[in-house]
C-alpha cells in the first residue's frame, strides 16, 4: 500500500499474540496483493477491467465494496471508489486493512493493541493500567510540530485518520468533477471508533472543505474533527472547540501550546 505499518501489542499470552501478529502482516500483504490498482495482475485491476465479477473475486472484494457504498451514501457522494471513471476502493482499503489487523491480534488475547498505517492508527484497549493510547496529530504548516494530542482515555476502541495534502500533495480528487480537489484545506484529522470509517470520513471532508466539511463531521454520531486551513486558521468539532484542555468524554483529546495561541 505503498506505506509503513507499525505494531504495538500489549498482554495476552505471548506465542498467541505473536502467532497473530503474524498473520495480521500476513493480511497486510494480502490486501495489497488484492487491492492495488498498481498491480495489473490484482483482482480490483481485473475486475476494472471486465475481466472478473464481484463473485469470482476473494470474499474481501465484496466486503470492501459494500463499505464504500455506504461511505458515498453517507457523504453524500463525496467519498468514491470510482477515479477518473476507474474502479479505485483505495481510500478505503488502507483503514479497512489496518483496523482488521488490529481487531485479529485482539482476539488473540491482546489486551492492548495499536496499529499504525502511514499515520492512520486503529486502537483497542489499552497500553497498562492506568495509560491510555495517546496519538499525536502533525502540524501541516510546522514540520515535526503537533497539532493535537488524542487521548483513548476511557474507550475501548478508537481510530484517528487524518487526510491532506501536507506530505503527499493533492492526492485527493474532488469525486464531481475528477481532479484534484481545490478547497482551501491543509488536512482533516477525525476521531471515531473504527478507522475504517475515520480513514473514508477524513478524505471526505477534505473534498468538500473546510465549511462544508466541518458541517458535515458535525452531524456525524460519535466523530469528531480538526481542520486546518491554508491559512492557518483551525476549525474543529464540538470536543475540541469546547476547550483547550481535556474534554469530558469517555476519550480526551489536548491541543497543542502552538494551536492555543493561534486560538
Amino acid at each position: 500500500m505503498g506505506t509503513v505499518f507499525s505494531f504495538d501489542a500489549r498482554g495476552g499470552e505471548p506465542a498467541a499474540v505473536r502467532a497473530a501478529l503474524d498473520e495480521a502482516v500476513a493480511g497486510l500483504h494480502r490486501a495489497d496483493e488484492v487491492f492495488s490498482t498498481y498491480r495489473d495482475g490484482s483482482e480490483i485491476s481485473r475486475l476494472a477491467r471486465g475481466e472478473l465479477t464481484v463473485e469470482a473475486c476473494a470474499p474481501e472484494v465484496a466486503e470492501v465494496l459494500e463499505l464504500a457504498a455506504e461511505a458515498e451514501r453517507v457523504s453524500g457522494g463525496w467519498f468514491s471508489t470510482r477515479y477518473q471513471g476507474r474502479l479505485d476502493p483505495t481510500g478505503i482499503v488502507k483503514g479497512w486493512a489496518v483496523e482488521r489487523a488490529a481487531r485479529r491480534i485482539a482476539a488473540a488475547g491482546a489486551t492492548g493493541v495499536s496499529v499504525n498505517g502511514g499515520g492512520d492508527v486503529q486502537l483497542l484497549g489499552a497500553p497498562g493500567a492506568r495509560r491510555p493510547w495517546r496519538v499525536g496529530v502533525s502540524d501541516p504548516l510546522r514540520p515535526g510540530g503537533l497539532a493535537a494530542v488524542v487521548s483513548a482515555s476511557g474507550a475501548d476502541e478508537l481510530a484517528v485518520a487524518t487526510s491532506g495534502s501536507a506530505e503527499r500533495g493533492a492526492h485527493v480528487v474532488d469525486p464531481r468533477t475528477g481532479r484534484s480537489a481545490v478547497t482551501d484545506l491543509l488536512s482533516v484529522t477525525v476521531v471515531a471508533p473504527r478507522l475504517t470509517w475515520a480513514d473514508c470520513w477524513a478524505t471526505a471532508a477534505f473534498a468538500m472543505g473546510s465549511r462544508e466539511g466541518l458541517r458535515w463531521l458535525e452531524s456525524l454520531e460519535g466523530v469528531e474533527g480538526l481542520l486546518v486551513t491554508a491559512g492557518d486558521e483551525v476549525r474543529c468539532t464540538g470536543v475540541w472547540r469546547g476547550g483547550w484542555g481535556d474534554a469530558t468524554l469517555p476519550l480526551t483529546y489536548r491541543r497543542s501550546p502552538a494551536y492555543r495561541r493561534r486560538r
